[in-house]
């Protein structure tokens, strides 16, 4: 199967020996990341003033292009200050896999919470380390085992192997219309299209240029278009690559975060790059804001997002990747529009 996790590790957060990476698989995980593992953890909890998340934490390892999910645990110890003891549980993925672990989130959750209560017992009690260690081994294989279910599950309704790039025609498709998906890092782009395509173990990744490319194929008003979409990476060092490709794109989402300023002031340079690399008087496509769940923490009122919408010639939509609101609309409207300007 595909090594999906690339390390785990167990840490402990004493008062006198400090945040302690206490036990890793695989056995030769290098000790600065390990390190860094704990200082990620101690970091979280210190910025939320010791409030302990009750559901899977995602952090980013930008220096080694990783992502952490992390599980805190804590129980009650008289021996320790304030009476409490605590550790946390780092699970380590490459960037580039995030969508499979989006996807398994919910059956992560399950392993993790059935975990705590393991944990907890081993730890209050003082069990020995390789009761722990034994412990955590073994619910290391079960996250492979449900990567590796989710998989098959998944490559059983495609019917196909695990795919290449190349992307093979569709006969039955009527249309083929590129879309790409852009905007800063973090803003969603790969949740919204894992909500529309329900797919993550069969997208096509090209690592080293920074784009993810997916398929689905949707009917329009008795017409079968297929929508390939293109996650173009967000961060600044595919720049130069990111600019080929924008060439061809029939339809082109332009994505913030409700709930972040800076990614909607940002809109505006995404949309001259694409303008200046395609040569296009106009673009073709959607003003998107997403994470619209979060009502609380919104930044950018629906007026603004609706005027930069009519400055720069696009629809805009709110969406939310979480709840699934607007995504279907989302994406079918997008197929229509392109449908309607190439007749």
């Amino acid at each position: 199967m595909l090594n999906l996790v690339k390390g785990i590790v167990y840490i402990e957060f004493d008062d006198i020996k400090g945040t302690t990476p206490l036990i890793w698989f695989p056995n030769d995980l290098e000790e600065q990341l390990r390190i860094l593992s704990g200082i990620k953890a101690i970091s979280l909890l210190t910025g939320e003033e010791n409030y302990i998340p009750q559901y899977l934490t995602t952090i980013p390892f930008p220096s080694r292009s990783l992502t952490g999910m992390i599980k805190f645990f804590k129980w009650r110890d008289p021996e320790r200050r304030g009476g409490i003891g605590q550790s946390a549980f780092v699970l380590l993925f490459d960037n580039k896999h995030d969508a499979i672990f989006y996807k398994a989130r919910e059956y992560l959750e399950k392993i993790f919470n059935q975990m705590e209560k393991k944990i907890t017992e081993l730890e209050r009690r003082k069990a020995d380390k390789s009761e722990l260690k034994e412990l955590i081994f073994k619910n290391h294989e079960q996250i492979k085992k449900i990567l590796e279910e989710l998989k098959q599950e998944e490559l059983a309704e495609t019917q196909e192997e695990f795919p290449s790039f190349q992307e093979e025609d569709s006969e039955e498709s009527d249309f083929k219309l590129k879309t790409i998906i852009c905007g800063d890092p973090r803003v969603g782009k790969t949740s919204l299209i894992l909500r529309f395509t329900d797919s993550a173990f069969t997208r096509r990744y090209i690592p080293t240029l920074g784009v993810n490319i997916s398929k689905k194929t949707v009917e329009i008003k008795g017409k079968f278009a297929d929508l390939l979409l293109w996650d173009i990476a967000g961060q600044q060092k595919y720049k130069n690559t990111r600019i080929h490709f924008y060439k061809g794109s029939d339809v082109v989402f332009l994505v913030f975060d409700l709930t972040n300023e800076k990614t909607f002031k940002n809109i505006d340079k995404w949309y001259k790059d694409i303008k200046k690399s395609t040569k296009k008087q106009q673009i073709n496509g959607f003003l998107v804001g997403n994470k619209s769940d979060l009502k609380k923490k919104r930044k950018i009122s629906k007026n603004d997002a609706l005027n930069l919408a009519e400055e720069l010639g696009l629809e805009y939509l709110e969406t939310s990747a979480l709840t699934g609101k607007n995504i279907q609309k989302l994406f079918k409207s997008a197929a229509m529009r392109a449908i309607s300007s190439s007749l």
